[in-house]
This record gives structure tokens, C-alpha cells and sequence, in this order.
């Protein structure tokens, strides 16, 4: 049995595709008590209930979501790209679920081991951005249009902000494996040797970019209800709109994922002694979805120019500034290579 699927065309196929839906099927299922926990954060905040009427204590309202939008009718505009309309929510979709390729969960779980990890992440999320500027422009209306245009130029404007971020974990790390990036975090002094201490600044920019990134609130503009009727997706019905936001939370969860690997050390344990394993990982992002959730509740929607304005007059420069500082850093290897763990682990 090992040999057929180690060394027959099949069996190969039949293994990675195991492993696809070993890791693909758990995501799915946590997206709906992901979105369950954050509509009840936000109704904790306002002193309200929040979803509690379907399943136990409301855990089956988001399927409940799911299964309503799978049945109701899809609307399409006369003027509609019909092709290019369908093909936009597809691609917002997929996109982030090829990302969760080079994620480890533990040591060894993960679906492919590359070198190149970061840049494979860079490339798949900058990939994003098309659905969302597909789906504005097919719907022929202005409000999409508009509102895919806004999220344009606000991710792009991030993901500079972003890979700089990195940057400087990687010139700490001397790899652009993930994997590398959490080992490299291990020591004696538990969660003290992650590297939200060293890259301590650089940590909350990720976070709020990541904000940004993923068009979520306070920095939601493409969906601003005021102004654009919810942005480019308001033309959708239906699975085609499910297939958005199912997209668009998975990219936030994706976000979550990579602040716990590039700075609360992955799947590593905080307290010296204490086993590492798949249960840190999933903790530390169900922490980062929290925070996320509550930012959500709690601050206030910004305006378009000072959501740009925060991107490029002041997060490009701190973050560009933080690779400066942490190349020499890490170069003279300043407190014993604090900065510098490629020169640690050497």
C-alpha cells in the first residue's frame, strides 16, 4: 500500500490530493465559527446577543448563511460580462486558498516545503486583486467600478508596507522559508526569543496593513455602505457573493497565519518546557482573529485619503527605515546577534 501511492502515477495524485483536503476541509469548516465568533464579538461589544437562535447557542447560524445563499437566485445585469462576472468571485475564491500551500502548521505539516515560501505568498496576494477589479468592471455600474478601483489602490499600497515588513524578518531569519522564519524563533526564554520583541514596531504595522490588505474594517472603503452601496461586490447575488466573502475571510484568516509564523513563533511553545505543536499554531491565530475582530467593533471608519495617506507617508517610510536599521543591526550582530539569528543557528 505505502508503495502505490510513493511510486505509482496514482497513487501520487490520490496522496496530494489527500493532503489538499487534509488541509483544505478544516479551513473551510473554521471559517464558519470564525465568522460565528466575530459577529459575536461585535454583539458583545454593543451589549446585544448577536447570532443565537439557530443550533445550539447559534454555532449552526453560518451554515445556515451558507446554505441560504447556495439557494437563492443568481441575478445577472443586462450590460454584465457574464464571463468575466463569474470568473471574478472564482478567482477571489481560489487565490487565497493556493496560498495556504506553504503554511506549516507544525514541524513537517506542511503541503509544500519551498525555499521561496515568502515570494510565493507575495505573488499569490498580489494576485488578489484582480477578482475584486474583475468583478467591479463586469458588473457595468459605476458604484462597483468605483469601489473595486478603491480596493485596488488600497491593497497594492499596503503590500508595499507589507514586504518591507517581511524584509526585515527575513534579513533576521536569512531564509525565506516559513518554516526557517519559526525555527528560527526557538530558544531557551520561550515566547522572550520570538520576534514580535526584536521586530516589536514592525509588528503592529503588519497588523494593521494586513487591515488594509484584507478590507477590513477600519479600513473597508471598497464597502463603504455611505458612499459606493457595499463597493464591488453589489451587483452579486447568491453563491457568486458567497464565493467573495468566503474569499475575503479566508484572506483575513491567511493574515492571521502569518503574523503567528513571522512573529509569535508559529508552532513553537511560549513557555519553555511546554511541548510545541499544532495547538500553538491554532491558538495564536485564533488570538490574531480576535483582535481582528475587535478592531472591527471598536474603531471607527477612516476616510479614503487618510487611509492612504497612513500607507504611503507613513507606514512606506517607517517600515523602509526598519530594513535600514535592522541590515545594520544584524550585520554587526548588536547583543549577540539578537537581529541576527541566521548568524545564531551558522
Amino acid at each position: 500500500m505505502v508503495e502505490f501511492f510513493t511510486t505509482t502515477n496514482l497513487g501520487i495524485v490520490l496522496l496530494v490530493l489527500g493532503q489538499c483536503l487534509l488541509v483544505l476541509v478544516p479551513i473551510l469548516v473554521s471559517l464558519a465559527f470564525l465568522m460565528y465568533g466575530d459577529r459575536k464579538v461585535w454583539a458583545a461589544v454593543q451589549m446585544r446577543r448577536g447570532p443565537n437562535v439557530v443550533g445550539p447557542w447559534g454555532l449552526l447560524q453560518s451554515f445556515a448563511d451558507f446554505l441560504k445563499y447556495i439557494v437563492k437566485e443568481i441575478v445577472v445585469p443586462a450590460g454584465a460580462d457574464k464571463t468575466v462576472f463569474f470568473l471574478a468571485p472564482m478567482i477571489a475564491f481560489i487565490v487565497p486558498i493556493i496560498a495556504w500551500a506553504v503554511i506549516p502548521f507544525n514541524d513537517g505539516w506542511v503541503l509544500a516545503d519551498v525555499n521561496v515560501a515568502v515570494l510565493y505568498i507575495f505573488a499569490i496576494s498580489s494576485l488578489e486583486v484582480y477578482g475584486v477589479i474583475m468583478g467591479g468592471w463586469a458588473s457595468n455600474s459605476k458604484y462597483p467600478f468605483l469601489g473595486s478601483l478603491r480596493s485596488a489602490a488600497q491593497m497594492i499600497s499596503y503590500e508595499v508596507s507589507i514586504g518591507l515588513i517581511i524584509i526585515g524578518v527575513i534579513i533576521s531569519t536569512g531564509s525565506l522559508n516559513l518554516s526557517d522564519i519559526v525555527r528560527a524563533q526557538d530558544g531557551s526564554y520561550g515566547f522572550l526569543n520570538w520576534y514580535w520583541l526584536p521586530h516589536f514596531p514592525m509588528m503592529f504595522l503588519f497588523f494593521i496593513s494586513a487591515l488594509a490588505e484584507t478590507n477590513r474594517p477600519p479600513f473597508d472603503l471598497p464597502e463603504a455602505e455611505s458612499e459606493l452601496v457595499a463597493g464591488y461586490q453589489v451587483e452579486y447575488s447568491s453563491t457568486p457573493f458567497l464565493l467573495f466573502m468566503i474569499g475575503e475571510l479566508m484572506a483575513v484568516v491567511l493574515m492571521c497565519a502569518l503574523v503567528s509564523l513571522f512573529f509569535l513563533g508559529g508552532w513553537l511553545s511560549p513557555i519553555p518546557g511546554l511541548p510545541d505543536g499544532v495547538l500553538w499554531m491554532a491558538g495564536k491565530m485564533l488570538f490574531v482573529f480576535f483582535i481582528f475582530a475587535m478592531v472591527k467593533a471598536i474603531t471607527p471608519r477612516y476616510r479614503y485619503d487618510q487611509l492612504m495617506r497612513l500607507g504611503w507617508k507613513v507606514f512606506l517610510p517607517m517600515s523602509l527605515a526598519w530594513v535600514v536599521l535592522v541590515s545594520f543591526l544584524a550585520k554587526f550582530e548588536v547583543f549577540g546577534g539578537f537581529w541576527a539569528r541566521w548568524a545564531i543557528g551558522g
